[in-house]
């Protein structure tokens, strides 16, 4: 028996259960009022980035670090994972104090040196046991999802990637990381029923290395199937420091604001 987003019962499957998506924060590197860096969470353990706003990011979730089990990195820029010491030392210290919840860390080669760098310049000498502890990898093994992390265009220094994350039920979802146009990403975005997309800057910013309006219009066209949901945006969403205009895009594209929660159906679909 399957119950629908409308609430209606339907006899397709004997079980399945939703996909909860959480966008914790939505604004880009310069934080637009009324929202914290750029942050997703999914079904309440796996975390995309540990931006520094994570921790303020989940308290106001009512999530406790200690209950995140899956740190999937995109890349190295500060506004990404500049909040990872604090959350190591907030498990440490308050949430996990016993050292009994795994964490594991996601990401390409160069991940794994800077945050053990960043660690040791925030905290010299008191991280070492964790970061010991925790299970470095490339791509993670989560039971009912298949992992893969895949390069995106931005700054080539910082290992950009972007994560799609296949569901056994046999729909995808993605995270751009920060990107630019480029086949890599938007063919995977057109395979996926759910995708979270970066924004990061204005039409007249001279750069190929964030989408613009004008770049999310494209790809909403091209993806009409997907539900594209708009992160890492330069727009404030409280009062005004660059612009609380938003742009108008297709119907398919929804502008994130933080605090938003999404509840995936066995399709893949938002409800």
């Amino acid at each position: 028996m399957n119950v629908r987003c409308d609430g209606v019962l339907e006899w397709r499957h004997l079980h399945w259960s939703m996909v909860e998506v959480d966008l914790l924060g939505s604004g880009n590197a310069f934080l637009p009022s009324g929202r914290f860096h750029s942050f997703l969470m999914i079904d309440k353990h796996i975390i995309v980035d540990c931006p520094p706003t994570a921790l303020a990011s989940l308290r106001k979730a009512k999530v406790s670090p200690a209950d995140i089990d899956t740190i999937l990195i995109t890349h190295v820029h500060g506004d990404h994972v500049f909040g990872f010491p604090f959350f190591l030392l907030e498990r440490k210290y308050i949430s996990d104090r016993d050292g009994l919840k795994p964490l594991t860390v996601a990401g390409s080669a160069i991940v794994k040196d800077r945050l053990i760098e960043l660690c040791k310049l925030a905290y010299p000498g008191s991280l070492e046991d964790m970061l010991n502890q925790i299970n470095w990898v490339d791509v993670p093994k989560i039971k009912g999802w298949k992992m893969e992390r895949f390069e995106v265009y931005h700054e080539p220094s910082v290992e950009p990637h972007g994560w799609m994350l296949s569901h056994e039920e046999g729909w995808s979802m993605l995270h751009s990381g920060d990107s630019g146009p480029c086949e890599e990403l938007w063919g995977r975005v057109e395979k996926c029923t759910f995708a979270v997309v970066e924004m990061g800057v204005p039409e007249w910013v001279n750069t190929d290395e964030h989408h613009k309006p004008s770049d999310i219009q494209k790809l909403a066209e091209l993806c009409p199937n997907t539900t594209i949901v708009l992160t890492h945006t330069y727009i404030d969403s409280e009062y005004l420091i660059l612009t609380k205009e938003y742009p108008s895009l297709p119907e398919n594209v929804i502008h994130g604001e933080d605090g938003m929660n999404f509840k995936l159906n066995e399709n893949g679909m938002a409800c």
